[in-house]
């Protein structure tokens, strides 16, 4: 049986340390970045040069509690660095628990990017972002800022409205109490 490349091997792990330092991890739990990063998918190809990695086909990324699901997954390097990352599907989707949070934060659009150098998550085309099955941020485009926390939303096109729809104060109280019982 033929042995398997070792560049390609120092490849995928060059790529998984680089999603394990993913500032898109600060999304979620602390405890995240210390949890090995599984990758699946019904293709990989990674470049010999190390700056490119493309993952095609029920592509699926898990960190703890950072999930990561789309048709194809790019991985981008610019100086050995991890650059952005930019995930497709109908829909591409993002979960992950944030810290001090009860429920999940999830995330889903036509694409999902994620910028190193910005630290942002770009979520293009029938975006969406929701907590709880009551809370919902949609838009085309919903822009999240990783260093101050902010959200920007929207598009050139004043066809596409941001769409924001928040639960009654009664809702949220009882959806808290159920919780914890």
């Amino acid at each position: 049986m033929p042995q398997a490349s070792s560049v390609p091997r120092k490849l995928l792990r060059v790529t998984a340390l680089l999603l394990l330092f993913a500032p898109v991890a600060t999304w979620g739990l602390d405890t995240d970045r210390n949890q090995p990063i599984h990758i699946e998918a019904d293709r990989a190809t990674l470049s010999e040069q190390g700056e490119k990695s493309i993952y095609e086909g029920n592509v699926q990324l898990r960190q703890g509690t950072l999930h990561l699901r789309g048709n194809r997954m790019a991985v981008y390097l610019a100086n050995k660095q991890m650059d952005r990352i930019t995930l497709t599907g109908k829909p591409a989707t993002l979960q992950q628990r944030r810290d001090n949070d009860d429920t999940d934060q999830h995330a889903e659009a036509d694409s999902i990017e994620y910028s190193a150098t910005d630290e942002r998550v770009i979520l293009l085309g029938n975006a969406r972002i929701w907590q709880t099955g009551e809370e919902e941020f949609r838009s085309e485009r919903i822009v999240i800022n990783l260093k101050d926390n902010t959200v920007n939303a929207g598009s050139e096109n004043k066809r596409d409205r941001v769409h924001i729809t928040l639960p009654p104060k009664n809702n949220q109280d009882n959806d808290q109490t159920n919780n914890k019982q």
